[in-house]
C-alpha cells in the first residue's frame, strides 16, 4: 500500500492519518516518541504492510510483473493499487478523493512539525501537485516511480516502470478488487484493536 491506501485505511482521526503516512519514514521501535494516536497510526501502518506482504492476492500480483523489474515488484504494486483505489474511488469512499485529498494535505500541513524530514520536505510538493488526486492517471504512477527510484543507490531502476501497469492493466486491477476488501476489514480490526 502507498500514501493513498494508508490515508484511507488509517481512519477518522487526524493523528492517525500523519502517523499512517509517517510509516515509510520512521525506522524501528515506535516507542513514545509522538504522541499517542500518531504512535497508533505507524503502528497501524506496519501491520497493514505486513498483512499486504503475506496476503495471496498481492504475491499474484508481484508475480505478474516483469523479470526486469521483478526486484521491485513490491514497491510497483503499491503504486498500482493506489492507482486503482484513485480510479474506483467512489465505489470505496463516500467523499469526492478531491475532498479527502485536501484534507490530507491540511492535515500534514497541521502537523508538519512533528514529520520526519523527508516527509516534511515532501508534504508541500505533495498538495501543491495534487499527487493523491493524480494517482487516478497512469501517466502519474509513472511519475510517482519516478520519484520514488531517485531515491534508490544505484540509478533509477523504476523508470518507465508503468509500462509493467500497462501490460497487465486488467489484471492488476482485478487484482486490486480482490484484494482491498480484505485489507479493509483488516484495517477496521487492527484500528479497534489499537484502538483508534
Amino acid at each position: 500500500m502507498n500514501f493513498l491506501a494508508h490515508a484511507y485505511l488509517a481512519g477518522s482521526s487526524d493523528q492517525a492519518v500523519v502517523g499512517a503516512l509517517m510509516g515509510d519514514f520512521v525506522k524501528g521501535p515506535v516507542g513514545s516518541d509522538y504522541p499517542t494516536e500518531i504512535a497508533k497510526g505507524l503502528t497501524l501502518h506496519r501491520r497493514i504492510d505486513t498483512f499486504t506482504d503475506a496476503h495471496v492476492v498481492v504475491r499474484q500480483s508481484r508475480r505478474r510483473v516483469g523479470p526486469a523489474h521483478r526486484r521491485f515488484a513490491g514497491i510497483l504494486v503499491d503504486v498500482f493499487y493506489d492507482h486503482f483505489l484513485a480510479r474506483h474511488w467512489d465505489a470505496y469512499h463516500e467523499l469526492p478523493l478531491e475532498r479527502f485529498t485536501a484534507r490530507i494535505y491540511c492535515v500534514l500541513g497541521e502537523y508538519q512539525a512533528l514529520l520526519p524530514r523527508r516527509l516534511r520536505e515532501m508534504a508541500p510538493r505533495m498538495a501543491a501537485a495534487d499527487w493523491l488526486t493524480s494517482y487516478r492517471h497512469v501517466h502519474a504512477v509513472g511519475i510517482a516511480l519516478e520519484r520514488i527510484g531517485q531515491r534508490l543507490r544505484r540509478g533509477n531502476a523504476l523508470l518507465r516502470c508503468a509500462e509493467e501497469l500497462l501490460a497487465h492493466y486488467e489484471a492488476f486491477d482485478f487484482d486490486f478488487h480482490a484484494f482491498f476488501p480484505d485489507v479493509v476489514r483488516f484495517a477496521r480490526a487492527e484500528r479497534a484493536l489499537v484502538e483508534l
